[in-house]
């Protein structure tokens, strides 16, 4: 009976041993688990690159949920397919300080780990400037322009820090011209009276080696009717389409042998009533200084659609101007009234070719040759929900015909 009791007595114990390693061994696991969640910034980081984002990985398990705190407002991310990884959606803001709370499962098992950093402050800054104001209507010509106080060189960061919204379908693509200017244009024309707005996440974003970005940008601005201009240097005659339909048909008068004006799809620029032209020597037969009524400007060196009482009787039959475009008052001053910039003008016919950068001359690249201008080299996919870059060469071929929805190629070259 006392070895029966001896026995009873160390089976218990031995029971009692087995649950206390069970649970030491959970711990352990868990412990381990714990050990290969590995957030980036590491903890107590004081000069965080916010260009890298947070990454926040599952060696062992899987995610089930991030959160960042920050005082500078919510920090979106996305969790990759098997929910191994998380990474921040947009750079950090400069700065700041984060901290980051990641829960991982293992076995049933969840562990929750924590990392709390400061990003740095740049010893150099850029700044970012757009062309569109807010709730300004523009033509369905017009791209979107950003400037940057600093050559930037990092250029795929910088357009990865972009977001569109539209209220309609939009395919179009960002391109550099140069290292200071980033413009955005669509394949074809936009859409009419299309709503845009650019969340430029742009904070943190490294530009150039050790040059960092400070503030984000936002806009919102209106692409109004479709208001498309041809002039034809040899048949004197300008169209004017009205969203999609020919409205009027004007004879002109455009530049003489010696000052031609050039051809190109250019966009309107600005408009004044009166401008002052002056032009030519003081003194010689050439000299001119006029106010020009009804003046609508398509190129920076001074072509114009405008009023010219002066060569009515050769308009539709002659070229006799300066290089501007001649309309007779009322024609100048219907066309005044309809324009906006970024309304498509195209000059057809001439001897002269047209000059980069003489205006806003993105129209006269190719939708391939402007996809080239991009860092990524693809294709921007924009709507109600955002935008998103897509491979250009997947693309369906534009359907989009001239002069209606987009230029003809090599718009710019001498006739």
């Amino acid at each position: 009976m006392v070895a029966v009791l001896v026995l009873l007595v160390a089976a218990c114990s031995s029971g009692g041993h087995t649950t206390q390693s069970a649970q030491n061994a959970a711990k352990a696991k868990a412990a381990t688990a714990a050990a290969d969640v590995k957030i980036t910034p590491a903890n107590g980081a004081a000069d965080a690159d916010p260009s890298a984002g947070i990454t926040v990985t599952a060696v062992h398990g899987t995610l089930k949920n991030v959160s960042v705190h920050t005082p500078a407002g919510a920090v979106t991310g996305s969790l990759s397919p098997g929910g191994k990884a998380w990474h921040s959606q947009w750079a950090l803001a400069i700065s700041q300080s984060y901290t980051v709370t990641a829960t991982a499962s293992e076995g049933g098992q969840n562990v929750t780990t924590a990392s709390s950093f400061r990003t740095l402050t740049p010893r150099s800054e850029f700044q970012t400037q757009i062309f569109e104001g807010y709730q300004q209507t523009y033509g369905v010509g017009m791209p979107i322009m950003l400037t940057f106080s600093q050559p930037i060189t990092n250029r795929a960061a910088v357009e990865r820090s972009l977001q569109l919204t539209t209220s309609k379908p939009v395919v179009g693509a960002w391109s550099w011209d140069g290292s200071e200017h980033l413009d955005f244009r669509p394949q074809t024309y936009w859409p009419a009276n299309t709503q845009v707005s650019i969340d430029a996440h742009l904070n943190g974003v490294e530009g150039a080696s050790g040059v960092y970005a400070t503030e984000d940008l936002t806009q919102s601005f209106t692409i109004g009717a479709s208001v498309i201009a041809v002039a034809s240097t040899t048949s004197h005659q300008t169209q004017i389409y009205y969203n999609g339909a020919l409205k009027y048909d004007w004879p002109i008068s455009t530049g003489k042998a010696s000052t031609a004006t050039p051809n190109g799809t250019y966009l309107t620029i600005e408009k004044e009533n009166p401008v002052r032209m002056i032009g030519g020597t003081p003194g010689t037969a050439g000299y001119y200084n006029e106010l020009v009524p009804w003046s609508v400007r398509f190129t920076f060196s001074g072509d114009y659609y405008h009023d010219a009482p002066w060569s009515v009787g050769s308009q539709g039959y002659t070229n006799v101007s300066h290089g501007c475009v001649n309309l007779s008052p009322a024609d100048a001053q219907t066309y005044y009234d309809l324009a906006v910039p970024g309304d498509p003008i195209t000059v057809t016919g001439s001897t002269k070719a047209g000059e980069w950068d003489d205006g806003w001359t993105e129209w006269f690249l190719s939708w391939s040759q402007f996809v080239k201008g991009s860092a990524l080299h693809e294709a921007v996919k924009a709507g109600p929900d955002g935008s998103s870059f897509v491979d250009s060469a997947a693309l369906p071929a534009s359907t989009g015909s001239s002069p209606l929805q987009a230029p003809a190629p090599d718009n710019w070259m001498s006739s």
